[in-house]
């Protein structure tokens, strides 16, 4: 990442643009989140036709990655607790887990409900 921020920064400065490192993050940010949005737009009108479910997992699964990444950072800074990689990984296979168990559930309840359904109204 810095070699390509050394980069830009360079050839800013043979276009005599002289742009200073905030307004580097801003044009670069800016560029790169307009360009994922509408990347994401794009997949999730596509994916809505099929499942909402998997559009709300993808945002609860990037809400909390960047939860525990600042979680772990937090711990870094305040000196509470250790930062560790391995610390993120089981935080979010926590999650992993506890959403195949979800969906595990709902299939069943699904089926539960059409077999009492078709029980109830004598179809076979």
């Amino acid at each position: 990442m810095n070699y390509f921020h050394d980069k830009l920064v360079l050839l800013t400065r043979q276009l005599d643009l002289n742009f200073n490192d905030k307004q580097l993050h801003f044009l670069v940010i800016g560029f790169l989140g307009i360009v994922l949005f509408i990347l994401v737009n794009r997949l999730f009108k596509y994916l809505v036709r099929y499942s909402l479910t998997v559009i709300s997992f993808i945002y609860t699964f990037t809400v909390l990655v960047v939860l525990v990444f600042a979680i772990e950072i937090g711990q870094k800074i305040t000196g509470r607790g250790n930062m560790e990689f391995q610390d993120i990984v089981e935080g979010l296979w926590g999650f992993l887990i506890a959403f195949v168990l979800y969906q595990g559930i709902v299939i069943i309840a699904r089926w539960l409900k059409r077999a009492i359904k078709y029980t109830l109204l004598g179809i076979q």
